[in-house]
């Protein structure tokens, strides 16, 4: 199954001057976990999560309407090609235990993003359970 099938295009991107407050308020508009940090071409830095908001800057007393995702996201993003198969994305889900990749174009910018959901979505229920149970092990993101 091709990756495109899958996978939720044209993501909303933040720069790495966006405030942690703004890029929670993308989350709520968009219903996601997780926002590409991208430079001014939307090429990939890293990714930013609803976790790394809550977790790694609120938690710890940062104000999250002047600090900055640059500041907090996690670097570098995972991406895959958006030549990419289904299988390699979960494999490398499944390898560096993440819930979430981002899809980069030829070109090298953001053109998509598959989640956990989505393949549990196509239908890969097999896959979808080794999946969980490999990012969900003790130590994961």
């Amino acid at each position: 199954m091709d990756i495109q099938s899958v996978m939720t295009p044209n993501p909303t991107c933040c720069s790495t001057e966006a405030t942690l407050r703004e890029v929670a308020r993308m989350m709520l508009d968009c219903d996601c976990g997780q926002i590409p940090v991208v430079d001014q071409q939307r090429r990939p830095l890293g990714v930013i999560t609803d976790r790394d908001i809550a977790v790694r800057a609120v938690a710890q007393g940062v104000d999250p309407s002047t600090a900055k995702a640059g500041d907090f996201m996690s670097a570098p993003a995972s991406t895959v090609s958006l030549k990419s198969d289904l299988d390699e994305v979960v494999e490398m889900m499944e390898s560096q235990q993440i819930r979430r990749v981002v899809v980069v174009a030829e070109d090298g910018t953001v053109a998509g993003i598959v989640a956990q959901a989505d393949i549990a979505l196509a239908g890969r229920g097999r896959r979808t359970a080794e999946v969980v149970e490999q990012v969900s092990q003790r130590g994961s993101h």
